[in-house]
């Protein structure tokens, strides 16, 4: 029951939100999708929409009861780096397979259209 409650509002979100939403920071773009998804007010970026050279693989992880073990990048833009500001989760569980692989920001990471 609760995995179709979750399937049907991503799919809802989907269905209403098809505008380009960029991922910025140190005034550069990161990522740009309009497939974007929202899970708990993070949009989650298809990976192919990232730019790769802007990210690094970090050894952070933490677990979400409900999505799995997530695994972050550090940002290098110009020099600077902003570690561990994006996530992803590389294997998702059952309720959260809607955002296997894609790519969340935070830490400063600004997401809008």
């Amino acid at each position: 029951m609760t995995q179709r409650i979750i399937t049907r509002i991503i799919s809802l979100q989907n269905q209403f939100k098809k505008r380009t939403m960029k991922a910025v920071w140190n005034n550069t773009v990161i990522a740009e999708s309009n497939e974007t998804l929202i899970v708990e007010n993070n949009h989650y970026f298809p990976a192919e929409s990232i730019k790769k050279e802007y990210f690094k693989t970090s050894d952070t992880h933490t677990s979400c009861p409900w999505k799995g073990i997530a695994s972050y990048y550090t940002l290098e833009v110009d020099g600077k780096q902003n570690p561990d500001a994006a996530w992803y989760y590389p294997e998702v569980s059952e309720l959260a397979k809607g955002i296997k692989g894609r790519v969340a920001f935070w830490k400063g990471v600004s997401v809008t259209q």
